[in-house]
């Protein structure tokens, strides 16, 4: 029989959600040993073998609070945690919005997520509704993490249980927003908002007019969809797709989904220039999924912006479309 942690039993002795604030700091110091633990087997071949990894849910004053064993790094750059780790944030802030129920969001700046740090790790928050009180935000609590542990469940090689912490065990600071437009984390908000789920990639897909209507900037998809130059044109609707849906970094897609919306010679053509994008490095590719897959690379965002925006193509691109 697995044995409870640390964490779990001194949780348990504490009072759980409810204990005094005299337990804050014995807990947090045994939260951030579970954390170090999650964030070194989360870079193995399976985690939470043994025992599953910790993560942290808490209700604070005016927001629900998430920490989970994973880089703050990722508030700044989508390749910054593995794929079952950018799995795992999705999943966090899918749990978070559904505890919160906001509604639809009505443009991108009405989307709320906040993501900081809690002791070198990456936190999440998400305000409560107008009007919250104290009960409602421990029952939002208690159902993300509920929703938490659901999500994690279906996550490929990874154990992991939610654990619901008092708000005085937590720290989360220095909270703003995802950096860029299409970060993935804001599309897994935009996402669970609009009924779908941000851990399902037939799911966001169902979702990409209302995601680039609410995520991209203005005008960007008639641009690319006006483009004279076939190729281009579809170079650029590929590129604009795939930030729609935040496919950056450890957010990645199966290649032959690149062909998906088009008809014709035209998806032919998209794989041709999905190839290209490749080897001109503005597209990366995933090793070792079982399939052949691809995410936008981080590195180039300038020149996918560019691309996207403007039809500019860089000079690896241009190279290989006269080449070619």
């Amino acid at each position: 029989m697995e044995t409870a942690s640390d964490l779990e039993r001194a949780l348990a002795d504490a009072g759980g959600a409810d204990a005094p604030r005299e337990y804050g700091a014995r807990l947090r110091e045994l939260l951030r040993g579970e954390l170090e633990r999650g964030a070194r087997e989360l870079a193995e071949a399976r985690t939470g073998r043994e025992r599953p990894i910790a993560l942290a849910v808490a209700a604070m004053e005016d927001a629900l609070a998430v920490v989970l064993p994973l880089t703050p790094e990722l508030r700044a750059d989508a390749g910054a945690v593995s794929d079952r780790g950018a799995q795992l944030a999705a999943a966090a802030v899918g749990s978070l919005v559904d505890a919160a129920e906001p509604g639809p969001p009505p443009d991108a700046a009405g989307l709320r997520l906040l993501l900081g740090e809690h002791d070198g790790f990456l936190a999440l928050a998400y305000p409560g509704g107008v009007g919250w009180g104290a009960g409602d935000a421990s029952w939002a609590a208690a159902y993300a993490r509920e929703a938490l542990d659901d999500a994690a469940a279906q996550i490929d090689r990874l154990r992991a249980r939610a654990h619901l912490l008092p708000g005085h065990a937590l720290d989360p600071h220095d909270l703003r927003a995802p950096i860029g437009p299409t970060h993935p984390l804001r599309v897994a908000e935009a996402v669970t908002r609009l009924g779908g789920s941000p851990l399902d990639d037939e799911s966001v897909e169902a979702l990409e007019p209302e995601l680039l209507r609410l995520l991209e900037p203005h005008g960007s998809v008639t641009r690319a969809h006006d483009d004279p130059d076939p190729r281009r044109r579809v170079m650029r609707r590929i590129l604009q797709r795939l930030d729609g849906m935040g496919k950056w970094g450890g957010y990645h897609t199966a290649f032959d989904h690149l062909a998906r919306g088009f008809a014709g010679n035209e998806r032919a053509l998209a794989f041709e220039v999905g190839e290209d994008l490749v080897r001109a490095g503005l597209l990366a590719e995933k090793p070792n999924v079982g399939q052949r897959h691809v995410f936008l690379n981080p590195r180039r965002v300038a020149d996918i912006r560019r691309l996207i925006d403007e039809g500019v193509l860089p000079p690896e691109l241009g190279r290989i479309t006269r080449r070619g």
